[in-house]
């Protein structure tokens, strides 16, 4: 049996240490992508593919940290019904989402995946099958997550102080998954439904083991940081196996690389994923034993990664045709840096400024109410 939770309000948990580690790689990959477009030398291809390859655990952290944090905040909470839930995220998570989305598809219609809109049927397709940009995806992803919260509360108290039910959940998901990657992998990457299915990726399936595994993660908790905290050099070892294995497999479809080659949907990703969640666990259950101070930069800006992981593309863009092409071009690895170096204080930056503006705004509004 777990003990109740006694986590400060303004301490980092394992969800937190997810969130802003996913949101920091995941900068990195539309600048990648964009780097190949100046078609540099093999060298730096292959530069470019091992560095794609080492922050793609991005999606499945991101998952688990969300399901992690949110089961831990509200599990226990009997009174709170799913329509105040809905409300929460509603203003947290899909306000933010509504603007960004106008904003690439208005502003920046260049970034959208496949072929633009012509016409306003096309504009709402765009704007809900996360094709306004390269990164739209997941959002479309994860918030069938959010609206499905009640399905992972029902298996978090199920599983509750039942470690063979624990299991039994466990078990059943891993056979899920490993039917959903062969259906994916056999239909759709390189496939016979390849260009027809390939809405499939953003299918909440597709990443359904992180998010169950967060649940059980925390409900229990002991047994899982105890287990991660003795194991941790050997996760070490699997990072290092299933990193060589993910580059050896998109190595083999030659040059020039297609990043589209590296897809998360393959054993090889997914055991990288789980790699990368369990040592950035052991991170944070070894800092927040010793009381770091680290633990509060990691909590106050996990609490914005969603709000720049939606800016970063739009920040990349605007650093990517002012120089960073040009850069780029004359030096692959310093434009690289430079742009991702200048991206990610961008992103929060204008994540923390608009959530300051925002929170001004509503209180000179209260202010103003109370007056009237």
């Amino acid at each position: 049996m777990n003990e109740p939770s006694t986590q400060p309000a303004q301490q980092a948990d394992i969800g937190d240490y997810l969130k802003l580690g996913a949101c920091t790689a995941v900068m990195a990959q539309p600048i990648l992508a964009d780097a190949l477009t100046v078609h540099p030398t093999v060298a730096v291809q292959v530069g470019i593919g091992v560095l794609y390859n080492l922050v793609k655990y991005t999606a499945p952290a991101f998952i688990f940290g969300i399901l992690y944090t949110t089961t831990r905040t509200t599990l226990a909470r009997r009174e709170l019904t799913y329509g105040t839930y809905l409300r929460q995220q509603w203003h947290a998570l899909f306000v933010p989402t509504i603007w960004w989305t106008l904003i690439y598809l208005v502003l920046m219609p260049q970034l959208q995946q496949g072929s633009p809109f012509q016409n306003w049927k096309g504009f709402l397709w765009r704007f809900t099958n996360g094709n306004a940009a390269p990164h739209l995806w997941y959002n479309t992803m994860m918030l069938q997550f959010i609206v499905l919260m009640p399905l992972f509360w029902a298996i978090g108290r199920w599983c509750q102080y039942h470690p063979h039910r624990g299991e039994l959940v466990l078990t059943v998901t891993i056979l899920i998954t490993g039917l959903w990657l062969w259906f994916y992998d056999t239909q759709i990457f390189h496939g016979p439904q390849m260009q027809h299915w390939y809405l499939f990726d953003r299918f909440f399936v597709s990443f359904l083991i992180f998010g169950v595994c967060g649940v059980l993660a925390w409900v229990f908790r002991s047994r899982f940081d105890h287990l991660i905290m003795r194991w941790w050099p050997g996760l070490v070892g699997l990072l290092l196996l299933c990193f060589w294995w993910t580059n050896r497999e998109l190595f083999s479809y030659g040059f020039p690389i297609k990043l589209g080659n590296a897809p998360y949907y393959k054993p090889s990703m997914t055991l990288y994923a789980f790699a990368v969640i369990g040592l950035l666990t052991a991170l944070c259950l070894a800092q927040v034993k010793r009381h770091r101070t680290f633990t509060r930069f990691v909590h106050r800006f996990a609490g914005m990664a969603y709000k720049a992981y939606l800016a970063n593309v739009c920040w990349s863009t605007l650093l990517w045709l002012s120089f960073g092409r040009q850069l780029t071009t004359w030096s692959p690895l310093l434009g690289i840096v430079v742009v991702y170096l200048l991206t990610w204080p961008l992103s929060f930056g204008s994540a923390f400024g608009v959530h300051c503006l925002w929170t001004a705004v509503k209180q000179r509004s209260q202010r103003v109410r109370e007056t009237v």
